[in-house]
């Protein structure tokens, strides 16, 4: 309860121009209190109208007050400062950073804005704002995240907010453009309008977010597709190992040959595949960076920036994947295996039928070979029946 009273203290003992504590205080007729130097600057910039006014109350003067020092406000004003609670009180507020909107009200350092008026203008902090909660002719102003862009809000040809939206020329106008300019064209309020356009972006979202989960998929696949490649590849690469080492030692440069053509296949298809898997990641990358753009503009409360930005980011390009990844039967290598081992089987039978030693069947079976060399023959009998199944 006594920290409760202290808070109470801070908050009545600050101007409400500059929400520091009071310095150098002068009360106005209305009975509120500021600093001298606060409300002077308020009211030099009110002289060109001859009508000054409280900045809390709104109490008009005519003409120009004179300045009364309350010396027992100031007095306890003196007293918390002994305190060291004046400190504390301002390291409290939240003065408004770089990329933060500050309010306009505020002189010195500013506080961050809370909520911008789009009737008036202007943006409010915290104490700032509570004229629109308390005065009964603020309330039915319309109150938005802060903003710095408020007088886009604002016709430039005839200084009204604007409104409304012109469906025929698809731009944000006042009422006055409505019977003027634009008069006798398809106009509805800009919240209206608004509306339609979130759900048109909400639809868009949804095809968005159903290509996400196609190309998901399509990923899936295609990772499996890999993974089967080098399956097929590595079982190919052990059956010809197992095959070609049971030859005579001729053929093991044979062997070598095929398998480093079989990786090399593999490189090639697994390689198609992972560049393939790459951009449907890049796309689904655009797509997600789509989506929380149009969520981000979808959310907004400003009902004109939203339909001067829709056109740019509610536009999907044509998805050029809509047929989506289609795979082959596994049966990578195959062809190979089989070429290998009838070649094998080729080679027994003629070692059966000279019934000679290894070393001389090799010799009788490189005479038998064609005119080509014996390298050039081998690599056909072996690839050559299995090049279209290779092929992607």
């Amino acid at each position: 309860m006594e920290q409760k009273g202290v808070q109470l203290d801070q908050e009545t003992l600050s101007c409400w121009i500059c929400l520091d504590l009071l310095k150098d205080l002068g009360t106005i007729p209305c009975g509120h209190s500021y600093c001298m130097s606060c409300i002077q600057t308020q009211w030099d910039g009110e002289d060109g109208k001859n009508l000054h006014s409280c900045p809390q109350c709104r109490h008009t003067f005519i003409p120009r007050p004179v300045l009364v020092k309350n010396t027992m406000l100031a007095d306890l004003v003196e007293q918390l400062k002994k305190t060291g609670l004046g400190a504390a009180a301002a390291a409290d507020r939240c003065y408004a950073g770089a990329e933060d909107v500050v309010c306009d009200v505020c002189t010195g350092r500013k506080l961050k804005a809370v909520q911008s008026c789009l009737v008036c203008l202007a943006s409010y902090c915290d104490q700032h704002l509570q004229s629109h909660y308390n005065a009964a002719p603020l309330k039915k102003h319309k109150l938005v995240d802060p903003s710095e862009k408020l007088q886009e809000n604002v016709c430039s040809c005839h200084d009204e907010v604007m409104k409304m939206f012109c469906c025929t020329d698809g731009q944000c106008i006042c009422y006055l453009c409505s019977v003027e300019e634009h008069k006798g064209h398809d106009t509805v309020s800009s919240a209206a309008e608004r509306t339609e356009r979130q759900k048109e972006l909400e639809v868009s979202r949804q095809k968005i977010q159903q290509r996400i989960k196609d190309k998901q998929k399509d990923v899936k696949v295609l990772q499996q597709e890999a993974e089967n490649i080098s399956r097929c590849a590595d079982e190919a690469a052990e059956k010809n190992r197992k095959i070609l080492t049971e030859l005579i030692r001729l053929m093991e440069e044979r062997r070598s040959d095929v398998e480093r053509q079989i990786r090399s296949k593999e490189e090639t298809e697994v390689s198609r595949v992972k560049e393939l898997e790459w951009k449907l990641e890049q796309e689904m990358t655009e797509l997600r960076r789509k989506d929380a753009e149009m969520d981000k503009r979808a959310h907004t409360h400003q009902h004109n920036q939203l339909l001067l930005q829709y056109p740019s980011v509610s536009t999907l390009r044509e998805d050029p994947d809509s047929s989506h990844v289609h795979v082959r039967p596994q049966s990578y290598f195959e062809d190979v295996t089989t070429a290998v081992s009838e070649l094998r089987e080729k080679l027994q039978l003629s070692l059966t039928e000279e019934r000679t030693n290894m070393e001389l069947s090799i010799s009788q079976t490189q005479v038998q070979f064609p005119p080509e060399s014996e390298s050039t023959w081998i690599t056909q009998q072996v690839f050559c029946p299995s090049t279209a199944s290779l092929k992607p």
